[in-house]
């Protein structure tokens, strides 16, 4: 390796629910460096899954991504002239990261209106094993699996 891997900065844990995940979560949902609108969608859809589950949300949130986080994933490997798809375990802070980035391009593709319900659709749906981010996580493990014949070439 060429350079040393950057310093973690630590996040600052957010206001309502002083978790420094949902931070992270809201550093993903941000948009040209709007942090402001970023928490203001964040919070509004913690207010509509309350409004309509009844449970705490948080939790629902929380259930949400890890139902929507990844364990393996498939990655192109070129031997002897022919690609194969290895499967691989993911790092726990990327595995976070994939299944972040799931709910929020998930909640974006969603019809409805307003990100905060669309948002709020997609955690629902993630909480319950459903919902677009989880069918995503399932075919990645349906993909490892079929692939796991070539595992063995691992690096």
């Amino acid at each position: 390796m060429r350079k040393r891997k950057p310093k973690v900065r630590p996040l600052a844990p957010d206001p309502r629910y002083k978790d420094p995940v949902v931070t992270r979560f809201v550093n993903n949902l941000m948009l040209r460096g709007k942090k402001g609108v970023a928490f203001k969608i964040f919070y509004d859809a913690m207010d509509i899954i309350k409004e309509r589950g009844g449970e705490d949300p948080h939790a629902m949130w929380q259930s949400a991504l890890s139902n929507a986080t990844p364990q393996v994933e498939v990655r192109s490997r070129r031997i002897g002239g022919a690609t194969f798809q290895i499967p691989t375990e993911i790092p726990g802070n990327r595995k976070v990261a994939i299944g972040m980035k799931w709910l929020i391009r998930f909640s974006r593709q969603r019809n409805g209106k307003g990100m905060a319900e669309k948002l709020a659709a997609e955690i629902m749906a993630a909480s319950k094993n459903e919902g677009a981010a989880v069918k995503r996580k399932e075919d990645t493990h349906r993909m490892a699996e079929a692939n796991r014949a070539f595992a063995h070439f691992r690096s």
